[in-house]
C-alpha cells in the first residue's frame, strides 16, 4: 500500500504554490472574520498531513475501490438531503459533531471515480452504450446536488466530467456535437427562466440572474454584494489598503459585504492587498493547474492524466468562477476560491485530490527511474 520513494522524486513545487495560496488566504480570512481563522489554520493542517498521507500511496489502489467510491458518495450525498442542516435556504450540510458539506469532497470522489471508469472501458468509449451508462453514473450524484439545492456545484460536476471524458479519449466529433447541441439548449434555457412562473429555478436562482443582468435595479438587494464587491476591488488600487486596516471608507470595514471570508474573500483581498495581491492569487491558482497538467502528461496510464487534468480543470474552473462572481462578470453562484475561501470541507477536499496528483506524479517518476536503472 505504502511504497518507497525517493526524495528528489517529490513535486515540491506544487505544494509550496498550495501552500502559499492557503496562506494568502489564511490571512485574508482573518481580516474578514477573525474569528474564524484558528479553524482555517486547523483546515490547512489537517489538509497538508492527509495530502502527504495519500500521495504515498499508489493511486492504481483505487481500481480496486472506485465502486465503494461511488455508492459511499451517493450515500453521503442521500445524508444531506435526509438528514441535512438548513442554512440561508439550501440543505447541503450534515452535522456529525462539526458541519461537513458532502458535495465539496463529491467533486474529487467524482474525479478519482471516473479516472478508473473511463480508463477501464476506454475502448468502448465513443459507443452510444457506454456514454449512455456514464451520463447515467455522473445524473446520480448531479441530481442529488441539484435538489440541495447547490446550482454552483452541479455546473462543476457538468464541467469536470466533460473535461474527464475528453481526457478519456472522447472523440472530437461528439465533443463539437456536444458544444452545438448545448449552446442552443442554453440560449432555450436562459429564455425559459426569464419566463414568469418558471420552475427550473428556485427563486433566489432566478433573482441573482436578474440581479446580474440589471444591477442598478437590485442594487439594494440581489445585486448589494455583488456591486460592493466590486467596488471593493477597485478601491484597493496597486498595493491595496493593507490586511487588517482600520480605514474607515473600506467597504469590508463597513460591513457592506455579508460573510464575506467565504464567497467573496477575492473582495477582500482585492482592496486591502490591491492588485498586486489578486494579480498573485490568479498566477498561483494558473501555476497549480498547470503543475497538475504537467504531471498528467507525464502519468504512467490514463486513469492518472484523468486525475490530474480533472484537478487542474476543478481548480481553474472553479477559481474563475468566484473571481468572475466577486467582479461582477457572473452571476452570484456561491462557490468557495480554492485554497482561499473559509470552509474546512472544501479546503481539505482540495488538498486529498492534490494530494493523489503528487501520487501520480510520484508513479510516474519512480518508473523513469526503474527505466534510466
Amino acid at each position: 500500500m505504502l511504497r518507497q520513494y525517493k526524495l528528489q522524486s517529490y513535486n515540491f513545487k506544487l505544494i509550496i504554490l498550495v501552500l502559499a495560496l492557503s496562506i494568502i488566504g489564511y490571512f485574508a480570512i482573518g481580516s474578514a472574520k477573525e474569528s474564524v481563522q484558528d479553524r482555517q489554520l486547523y483546515g490547512i493542517i489537517v489538509g497538508f498531513v492527509l495530502m502527504i498521507f495519500i500521495s504515498l500511496i499508489d493511486y492504481n489502489l483505487l481500481d480496486n475501490i472506485k465502486w465503494i467510491i461511488y455508492i459511499g458518495n451517493i450515500v453521503l450525498l442521500l445524508a444531506v438531503l435526509l438528514f441535512g442542516v438548513k442554512v440561508n435556504g439550501s440543505t447541503r450540510w450534515i452535522n456529525i459533531g462539526f458541519q461537513f458539506q458532502p458535495s465539496e469532497l463529491a467533486k474529487i470522489l467524482l474525479i478519482l471515480f471516473f479516472s478508473q471508469f473511463i480508463m477501464k472501458y476506454k475502448e468502448r468509449l465513443n459507443t452510444v452504450k457506454m456514454l449512455a451508462c456514464s451520463i447515467g453514473l455522473v445524473a446520480v450524484p448531479l441530481g442529488l446536488v441539484y435538489l440541495e439545492p447547490d446550482l454552483s456545484t452541479s455546473i462543476m460536476f457538468v464541467v469536470t466530467f466533460f473535461v474527464m471524458l475528453f481526457i478519456g479519449g472522447l472523440d472530437y466529433k461528439i465533443v463539437l456535437a456536444l458544444f452545438g447541441t448545448i449552446v442552443p439548449l442554453g440560449v432555450v434555457f436562459f429564455s425559459i427562466i426569464l419566463q414568469d412562473g418558471q420552475t427550473l429555478l428556485h427563486g433566489y436562482q432566478i433573482t441573482r440572474i436578474l440581479a446580474w443582468l440589471d444591477p442598478e435595479k437590485y442594487a439594494d438587494s440581489a445585486a448589494y454584494q455583488q456591486l460592493n464587491s466590486i467596488t471593493a476591488i477597485g478601491s484597493g488600487q496597486f498595493i491595496g489598503k493593507g490586511l487588517d486596516n482600520n480605514v474607515i471608507a473600506s467597504v469590508k470595514n463597513g460591513n457592506f459585504i455579508s460573510e464575506p471570508q467565504t464567497d467573496f474573500i477575492f473582495a477582500v483581498i482585492g482592496e486591502e492587498l490591491g492588485f498586486i495581491g489578486a494579480a498573485a492569487v490568479i498566477i498561483l491558482l494558473v501555476l497549480i493547474a498547470f503543475e497538475c497538467m504537467r504531471i498528467a502528461r507525464l502519468s504512467r496510464n490514463l486513469s492518472g492524466a484523468i486525475i490530474a487534468d480533472g484537478m487542474a480543470a476543478l481548480i481553474s474552473i472553479q477559481g474563475f468562477m468566484n473571481i468572475a462572481v466577486a467582479t461582477g462578470l457572473l452571476p452570484n453562484t456561491g462557490i468557495p476560491l480554492p485554497f482561499v475561501s473559509y470552509g474546512l470541507t472544501s479546503l481539505v477536499s482540495l488538498y486529498i485530490g492534490i494530494g493523489v496528483v503528487l501520487n501520480v506524479g510520484l508513479q510516474a517518476n519512480k518508473r523513469a527511474n526503474m527505466i534510466d536503472n
